[in-house]
Formats: structure tokens, C-alpha cells, sequence
């Protein structure tokens, strides 16, 4: 199977702007006329709307600006369909509540982003009844013990946050599917990376806030998935967007369709920059974690299921056993070395990182981390990709003498 997100988008994006402009119109209209007061029922109905007739109702529903994006976002993917929301964790939360009724189960990977973890954790069981069972879903039978209990979904992450394991996507679906359950695969880490629709997922979500931004100047989230599901999503009854009302601004859609051109070459670079570090640390004797690298344990599993052309992806990590350690690293790589920033989130031009036990997996008790394999000494490094490679390096060689690494 051969599929290129870049190729996919080009042939998809072909949109001229209300008076013949290169780019797209910003629709910032809330609400739409109607012409004829007898299509406003088929309109609230869904018997009428952007897929069906071009007519838009309001913009909570569909804003013909966002609705842009979101088939973008759907061609990058390669689904039928797609959705921009204003946050990544409420394109993660629509997607469940939409999927599970009161007291449905999912299956988790259990090493995840903190805030989906709280979500699922602490926040369904006791607002709606959802309990998650979380499990290492590179434990096939595992999985398929947890699915086996009536799970409406199995949900992972294709890079998981932090530790980068890298799931085998084309197995999970399988597995989900024979048990009757949706795959829910948050893509985040490795957009044009890989395709988790082509290998079986049911629905693929993002936090565009991080590598299709590029920028940490934008907040949104995305859904990409089959028109039916996108369309029960928008459902003015029961659909989870349309009633929570997590609604992206126009002109923020308008901005990050214009840095989706030029995702893949933001993304090969990233990766490349991020490999070549990996591979020198490594040879330097430090303890690296990157699936880019040959020994990594799931080297062969991302190597089988990537898009080709993108590289391994444009985060790494450094185990530096103590949380003292891995602070003393970092003050002296921002303070000192100004290598990058100690700010949690990635995909940035810069580079970002920080601890994740004490940061963006501190939702975790340290029972859940040491499970999910999240060292309290860990170093989460988002690659950026200003200055020179040689100039980064020998910054970060600097600031690795410096505390005697």
C-alpha cells in the first residue's frame, strides 16, 4: 500500500477565495441566510448542509472556512472526512462521548498524554460513567482480554506521549474490529509520518496545536474520520460537537490551512535534525530513546507502517535517572547554552522540553508512570529546527559537559 499525505492534500486543495484570490476566503459569519424559509427544517434535520447541497446554518455547526480545513486535514489523513475543533483534547473528548454510551468501556494504551489519562481516569467515571481499562498495547493478548469485556473503543496514540513506543497500528484495528470495537488513534506526534486511516483506524485525531501549527501560537484539534461519523458528530440532536460547542474561530482555520503546504518539509526536517542527534548521543554513550534508531524495541514496527519521505519524527528523549539531573540539564541548556525552551508542548520551530514525570504526565500518580514506563528522569526534547545543525550540536555537547555527562 501506497499513500502520500502531501500528494493527497495537493490534489485535494484546489479552493479559490470569494473574488479569485490564491487562498481561501475567512467566512466570519455566525449564521447563514436562508432563502427559502422552507429549507430551514431539512437544514436542522441534516437533510441539507455543506455535504449536501452547500448550505450552512450556523457556525457552531459548519463554518465553510473551518469546513475547508477540516477536508485538508481529511486528504492529509486519507478519510473521507474531517472536523477542526478548538483544542485537541476536545477533538479527543467528542470522539469518545460520541463513540460510548453511559457506561461503555474503552481500552487504553496506558501510556498516553496526561490530560487524555485524567479524562479517562478521573474525569468519565465519575461525570459519565465511562471507565477506561488501560493496558500495554503492544501486549496483544492483553489487549484482546481487555476488549473481550463488551469495549466500545480501543484508543492509542501512534507515538506515545512520552516514552515513543510506537503501536502496530494494522494489529490494534484488527483486534478492536474482531471485537466489535472503534480504533481511536490520536496522530499528534507523527503527521505525514504515518496514516493510522490506511492501516485500519476508525477515527484519527490531532492537537494541530503542535507540528501542523508549528508556530505555539494556535490552539485546535482535529477529527478525521468516515462522513457518517463526522456527520453524527454535527448531529443537531445528538451530536457531540454541535451540542458541547467546541467551535475553531475562522481566521485560526484560515492560518493553519495556509502552514499545511509546507507541513511535510517542516516535519522531514524535524526528523532529520532529531535522528542525527539521537544517533550522536547514543554514540556518546547516553541513554536515548528514538524510534529512529535501529535498536529502538519498535524500530521495525514504525519502519513497516510510515509513509516514506518524513523520517522517524522530531522528538527524543534523554534518561538522565533523576529529576535533579534532568533539571540540571535543562537550566543549562536554556539559561546557558540557549539551545532551547523549558515550556511543555512541541512541534515548535524552537526547541522545547521538559520533564515529563513533572509536567505533561504529572496526571499520573507514580505508579501509573512507573507502568507506563515514564522514568522520573526523562527528558522530553521536541527538536527544533533554527540555527545550524552543527551550531545546536555542539550546544548540546556544551551543556552535556557541562554537567559532566
Amino acid at each position: 500500500m501506497s499513500f502520500d499525505p502531501v500528494e493527497s492534500l495537493a490534489t485535494m486543495r484546489h479552493e479559490f477565495g470569494e473574488h479569485g484570490g490564491v487562498n481561501m476566503s475567512i467566512e466570519a459569519s455566525t449564521t447563514f441566510t436562508v432563502m427559502d424559509p422552507k429549507m430551514m427544517p431539512d437544514l436542522f434535520e441534516g437533510r441539507l448542509g455543506p455535504d449536501s447541497g452547500g448550505y450552512y446554518l450556523y457556525g457552531r455547526h459548519f463554518n465553510p472556512t473551518v469546513y475547508v480545513l477540516g477536508h485538508e486535514l481529511a486528504a492529509i489523513e486519507g478519510t473521507e472526512s474531517g472536523y477542526a475543533t478548538a483544542s485537541g483534547l476536545s477533538a479527543i473528548a467528542a470522539t469518545l462521548l460520541q463513540l460510548c454510551s453511559p457506561g461503555d468501556r474503552i481500552v487504553s494504551s496506558k501510556t498516553i498524554y496526561g490530560g487524555t489519562f485524567a479524562m479517562m481516569h478521573d474525569y468519565f467515571p465519575e461525570r459519565t460513567g465511562h471507565h477506561t481499562t488501560f493496558v500495554d498495547v503492544t501486549d496483544f493478548d492483553a489487549v484482546g482480554r481487555a476488549l473481550s469485556d463488551g469495549a466500545k473503543v480501543l484508543y492509542c496514540e501512534t507515538m506515545s506521549n512520552p516514552t515513543l513506543m510506537v503501536p502496530d497500528i494494522p494489529r490494534l484495528a484488527e483486534l478492536a474490529h474482531g471485537h466489535g470495537a472503534k480504533l481511536v488513534v490520536d496522530n499528534t506526534f507523527s503527521p505525514m509520518i504515518v496514516s493510522p486511516a490506511q492501516h485500519g483506524a476508525d477515527v484519527v485525531v490531532h492537537s494541530l496545536t503542535k507540528f501542523i501549527s508549528g508556530a505555539s501560537d494556535i490552539i485546535g484539534g482535529a477529527i478525521c474520520a468516515s462522513q457518517e461519523f463526522i456527520r453524527s458528530l454535527t448531529d443537531v440532536h445528538r451530536g457531540s460537537l454541535m451540542l458541547l460547542g467546541p467551535t475553531m474561530d475562522p481566521r485560526v482555520a484560515f492560518e493553519i490551512s495556509l502552514r499545511l503546504p509546507h507541513l511535510g518539509i517542516r516535519v522531514a526536517e524535524h526528523s532529520r535534525r532529531a535522528l542525527l542527534f539521537a544517533t550522536r548521543l547514543r554514540e556518546r554513550g547516553i541513554d536515548v530513546i528514538y524510534p529512529g534508531l535501529e535498536d529502538h524495541p519498535h524500530h521495525g514496527t514504525l519502519t513497516r507502517i510510515m509513509n516514506q519521505g518524513y523520517g522517524y519524527g522530531g522528538l527524543f528523549g534523554i534518561d538522565l535517572g533523576t529529576t535533579e539531573r534532568a533539571n540540571e540539564l535543562m537550566q543549562t541548556l536554556q539559561n546557558t547554552e540557549h539551545f532551547g525552551y523549558m515550556a511543555v508542548s512541541l512541534g515548535y520551530f524552537d526547541t522545547l522540553m521538559s520533564c515529563s514525570a513533572a509536567s505533561t504526565s504529572s496526571e499520573l500518580s507514580q505508579e501509573d508512570q512507573r507502568k507506563a514506563g515514564i522514568a522520573p528522569g526523562l527528558v522530553r526534547i521536541s527538536i527544533g529546527y533554527t540555527g545550524s545543525v552543527e551550531q545546536r550540536w555542539n550546544q548540546l555537547a556544551d551543556a552535556l559537559d557541562r554537567v559532566g555527562l
